[in-house]
């Protein structure tokens, strides 16, 4: 059974399944925790340069050896601030002098100017009386040699990816104005053989822990608001039925186990509510429910198979796939009632609809030619472009900030996740080191 039959039962009107496995919820607190014993489950690669790029150097962090000294196989803090930045695409790093810089360190910004240099990252960590790991940096402004602030953190050795992270959003969004996603994460399901896994990561993919593992197929996983949920489908129970699984304990909760199939939730924006696609009453439509359970409330109706809803980011009308006007188009629905409209124009066959945090623009997967791509569709004027040169991409989902977009697809015969600026131009690619790797999800802002 491939992950594209799977995804495709809702339109395809194939209810159900028999099947049964056992599902095992995997660690609990430690997703919040980040412990340094956490496996590196991508690795990261990156082409493509964006249209205009801040010149930067990070210069390696004073102390970065007591994390060699540690025994913890983490990378150095400044190259995971370089890492972060370079994945937007609004940053190129430049090499200098190699000495380690801190925080304090009376900057000699002249042959920095000379390489070209625009802003400069310094910081140093340190270990404290108690143990814990002191992580400092400075932002300078080369051009003007003046000093754009900093901040200091402090955590155990197995926060550092954390902290740099934290460095590298407050960086970001002191030079783009901007909020930075680095210290946000992801949602996405693996196969390895028979093994179907959920897994929580940090936004670039690494530190990726396990939430569930079963025998039967994971999908759909879906992050609640405050990132401390998230919603999935499992088919342990002989059919497609939703969970909602509680991210810091571990614990999970049956949501949706109604006659026939159900599928594709999504939490609202304001956490209260979950839509999601059920076949109770024959055909697959697009239903409404409160998040901690009850009785749906059938949002779209008529014969057509109606799935895969998206709420709009005011939380008054969804966005969802159908059939109605022949092949699979996406379209949008107010929840105050009236006709749902068509959004979606730029091919023959459109779905897996994600919409930006300032509801302008459409991510949504086009079937071209044979070959599924990543489209971009700007709302106010329905102008429709590819983003992507892949043609296997699945389950597009906007950074919280708007400006990146993840998705999956299949490089080399093996399916992945890749990161991807809104115009294509730089790319990451997340590689697992175990199984397939599919069904993304970029969580929320970190409350």
């Amino acid at each position: 059974m491939t992950r594209k039959n799977i995804d495709r039962r809702s339109l395809v009107q194939s209810a159900g399944a028999s099947i049964v496995g056992a599902a095992t919820a995997g660690i609990g607190g430690g997703l919040f925790g980040y412990p340094a014993s956490a496996h590196a489950q991508f690795r990261l690669e990156v082409a493509g340069v964006g249209l205009t790029q801040v010149p930067i150097a990070l210069p390696k962090f004073k102390g970065e050896d007591l994390l060699a000294q540690s025994g913890n196989a983490i990378a150095s803090p400044a190259g995971l601030v370089q890492a972060d930045l370079e994945r937007t695409g609004q940053f190129r790093a430049i090499s200098g002098p190699t000495d380690a810089l801190d925080e304090a360190s009376r900057i000699d910004f002249v042959p920095w100017r000379k390489l070209g240099v625009d802003a400069i990252v310094v910081g140093s960590i340190n270990r404290l009386a108690d143990g814990r790991l002191d992580l400092r940096y400075r932002l300078w402004d080369v051009v003007r040699g003046s000093d754009m602030g900093g901040q200091s953190y402090t955590g155990q050795v197995g926060d550092v990816r954390l902290m740099s992270h934290r460095i590298a959003d407050a960086v970001y969004q002191r030079l783009t104005g901007e909020r930075g996603v680095f210290s946000t994460r992801i949602a996405y399901v693996s196969k390895n053989g028979s093994r179907y896994g959920l897994w929580v990561a940090d936004a670039d993919g690494e530190n990726s822990q396990s939430a569930l593992s079963s025998g039967e197929p994971i999908i759909s996983p879906s992050w609640s608001p405050n990132g401390s949920q998230l919603a999935y489908v499992s088919f342990e129970s002989r059919k497609p039925v939703v969970y909602v699984h509680d991210v810091g304990s571990g614990k999970r909760r049956l949501l949706a186990s109604f006659r026939g199939s159900n599928s594709a939730p999504r939490f609202s924006p304001d956490g209260r509510n979950v839509a999601l696609t059920l076949s109770r009453d024959g055909s697959s439509q697009v239903f409404l429910m409160d998040a901690n359970g009850g009785e749906p409330r059938r949002i779209t109706q008529g014969n057509s198979i109606d799935t895969e809803p998206v709420f709009t980011p005011d939380g008054q009308a969804l966005l969802f796939v159908s059939d109605r006007g022949g092949s699979p188009q996406i379209y949008r629905q107010p929840l105050a009632g009236g006709e749902a409209q068509r959004v979606s124009f730029g091919g023959a066959y459109s779905i897996s609809p994600a919409i930006s945090p300032d509801g302008k623009t459409l991510a949504h997967i086009v079937r071209t030619a044979g070959a599924f791509k990543l489209h971009l569709t700007e709302l106010a004027t329905g102008q429709t472009s590819p983003v992507t040169d892949t043609v296997s991409d699945e389950r597009p989902s906007f950074a919280p900030n708007g400006k990146m977009l993840l998705f999956a697809t299949k490089l080399a015969g093996s399916e992945a996740l890749m990161t991807t600026t809104l115009d294509g131009k730089a790319r990451a690619r997340l590689a697992g080191v175990r199984g397939d790797i599919r069904e993304p999800d970029w969580g929320p802002f970190l409350r």
